[in-house]
């Protein structure tokens, strides 16, 4: 079975998919642990036979609609690559719109900064690879995903601090932070694409919200003011129709600057303030 005959196979199966060729390339990347450049050069290279039972077995598990991320057990993330499993959410490349507007902050060079509900540690790690000098730490309720947040920092080489808290409930108040990121649960119970695609597979408890799906954008929003410094900044990503409804939660809880940013479809992805105290407002 040639690399090319291999991919004409995988296509047949994966037919519904909503994107063959990308899941096709994925596979047999990670079963011949090739890139994309190497499978489209050399089409008529031959596979293992150990090679070619192992793609069937993935693409048998892609045809049941388990996501790439966590078949091959990583995922790519502002140019890292994370290791991925189903103890947590998988990295999105709307997430890095949150990445971005972080960036766009003027903080201090040595800014102390939190990554709250951090799951692979995506977010954390990508600010960290782009601001060494930031004190980044990053906390995630689910124990198993603090320990894969851990091996993601060793294995891009970054020093992030990852510790297991629900929410702020273990995060010292000693050192107050420049700035709170997050991306938390915002879907509501009863959102119907629940049961459709990858989030299927991906952790109820990382997706949904109770209420409106609003309930731990609300917490964070009341809770992260005791934990950042005076002029602090927080940041949220949020579900396409909630923007109006998390700048009205921070507006209404003293942030100050309130802003909004869109994502790479034009989504009003992540919404974020200044905590400023009336001392200082003054």
């Amino acid at each position: 079975m040639t690399i090319e005959e291999a991919q004409q196979w995988a296509r047949q199966q994966l037919a519904h998919s909503d994107d063959v060729r990308a899941d096709v390339f994925a596979l047999l990347s990670f079963v011949l642990d090739k890139n994309k450049t190497y499978i489209m050069t050399w089409p008529e290279k031959a596979l293992t036979e150990v090679q070619w039972e192992r793609f069937q077995a993935l693409v048998s598990e892609r045809v049941k609609g388990k996501p790439i991320a966590y078949i091959t057990g990583r995922k790519e993330f502002w140019s890292l690559e994370l290791e991925t499993n189903e103890s947590t959410l998988i990295p999105r490349g709307d997430t890095e719109t949150l990445v971005e507007a972080a960036l766009s902050l003027n903080l201090p060079e040595n800014a102390r900064v939190l990554d709250l509900g951090t799951g692979t540690g995506a977010i954390a790690l990508a600010l960290k690879s782009e601001k060494p000098n930031w004190q980044v730490l990053g906390c995630d309720k689910n124990g198993d995903a603090v320990a894969l947040a851990s091996r993601n920092a060793r294995r891009n080489s970054l020093d992030v601090e990852f510790f297991q808290s629900d929410w702020f409930s273990n995060v010292p108040t000693d050192k107050p932070f420049d700035l709170i990121v997050s991306n938390p649960p915002y879907i509501e119970e009863a959102d119907p694409h629940l049961s459709q695609g990858d989030v299927r597979f991906e952790p109820l408890s990382a997706l949904v919200a109770k209420g409106d799906g609003l309930d731990d954008i609300k917490n964070i929003v009341v809770g992260a003011s005791s934990y950042l410094v005076n002029g602090g900044w927080l940041l949220l990503e949020q579900g396409w129709q909630q923007a109006d409804s998390v700048i009205e939660l921070l507006t209404k809880n003293g942030y100050k600057k309130v802003n909004r940013w869109q994502d790479y479809a034009s989504v009003e992805r992540v919404s974020g303030g200044q905590y400023v105290t009336a001392e200082r407002d003054k």
